[in-house]
């Protein structure tokens, strides 16, 4: 099937709002520089929901979403050279090219070779691999993991241990990498430090994880939903809050409950209310804290200059601060290793004719990772 258009099934988004249509589409061959990967399994994130829900300010339709899976390469396009068929990888929606500023900078993972004809659902060429009943379909992310086929640049893949389940470290394409990565690289928590994380869905409990390998000697997760903060315990949780609990605002809980305010705190919900309060929940003089989650389309944040000028600082993350094709292998390492945690974050498995049921879970907040299996 080398050079030939495969057929296949998809979950296409055809309109905002809407559930996801399960479709045959056409994918066609890798061009150059491409490969072209079967996905074994995928998962359901909230960043895929925020751009079916048509908040999302890039998001554009019809469209093949996904951007949590693993998988085998099927074939690859002319000029190729680090990876062949048979390969396991997962795909990324950050690349690295190792060529622009972004990727020649150690400061940054935000690889910018092919943001723009991404950021508009195209491949680099500006073109798409897929049609469905004859319209062309847009990629989501430069991955489109909801396909039983899909097609990625050269440098938005990493090849990964082959023994590695793929149910399983598919979640290292997004969420998990995302909150571990926020406290060891973004935050670099340092140990015997206090640590606040608002939003114990996955990327919360992935940044709970993150503070406890760094040796954080109390971490407090902070959500309204109490269903969660047994598993945040598990995860490495001191202790749970809920701000409707009070009725002072959150920031001055946290203040008083740590003599000051906490070292670190991370916002893995992307409510702008929410970022200035994890901000102002910091420790005068140092305190560090760190935007995960994204906002909506057009809003802002707002604290009062005088919480930078007194030694706050205000940060964000974009997929933990790693360096994608080079680091997410590593992280595939090191939870073979037990170094980390994956199987924990799963909650449901489905199969692909069920993928809206694991969308109906994430909203219903009954699940942290759904994985979908073809």
């Amino acid at each position: 099937m080398a050079n030939q258009v495969i057929k296949c099934k998809a979950a296409v988004a055809w309109e905002a709002g809407k559930p996801l249509s399960i479709e045959e589409v056409e994918v066609a061959p890798p061009k150059a520089h491409e490969i072209r990967i079967k996905i074994i399994a995928t998962a359901v994130c909230h960043t895929d929901a925020y751009t079916l829900s048509g908040a999302d300010p890039e998001g554009s339709f019809p469209v093949i979403l996904g951007h949590e899976g693993a998988g085998i390469v099927e074939s690859v396009g002319v000029g190729v050279t680090k990876l062949k068929a048979g390969d396991t990888v997962i795909p990324l929606y950050i690349p690295q090219c190792g060529e622009c500023k972004f990727c020649l900078n150690p400061k940054t993972n935000l690889c910018q070779k092919i943001r723009v004809t991404q950021g508009k659902g195209l491949m680099p060429d500006g073109t798409s691999r897929f049609t469905c009943k004859g319209k062309k379909i847009l990629h989501y992310m430069g991955t489109s993991t909801f396909s039983e086929y899909t097609v990625v640049a050269d440098i938005s893949v990493a090849k990964i241990d082959p023994s590695a389940p793929l149910d399983k470290v598919c979640l290292l394409g997004c969420g998990i990498s995302t909150g571990y990565g926020a406290a060891v690289n973004t935050a670099k928590v340092e140990p015997g430090s206090t640590c606040a994380i608002f939003g114990l869905g996955g990327v919360g409990l992935a940044v709970i994880m993150g503070c406890k390998v760094a040796g954080a000697s109390r971490i407090i997760g902070v959500d309204i939903n109490k269903n969660k903060f047994a598993r945040a315990k598990e995860f490495g949780a001191c202790e749970c809050i809920s701000p409707q609990d009070f009725s002072k605002p959150i920031q001055e809980v946290l203040v008083e409950m740590t003599d000051g305010g906490v070292d670190y705190s991370f916002e893995c919900i992307g409510n702008v209310k929410v970022m200035r309060a994890a901000l102002e929940a910091c420790h005068k003089g140092w305190g560090v804290s760190v935007v995960v989650g994204v906002a909506g389309a057009g809003e802002e944040i707002a604290t009062r200059p005088f919480q930078l000028v007194t030694g706050r600082t205000w940060k964000g993350t974009a997929f933990g601060g790693w360096k994608s094709v080079e680091s997410v292998p590593k992280l595939v390492s090191e939870y073979m290793s037990k170094k980390i945690k994956v199987d924990e974050f799963v909650t449901h498995n489905l199969s692909f004719g069920e993928i809206n049921k694991a969308f109906e879970l994430l909203h219903a907040g009954e699940s942290i990772r759904t994985v979908v299996k073809f």
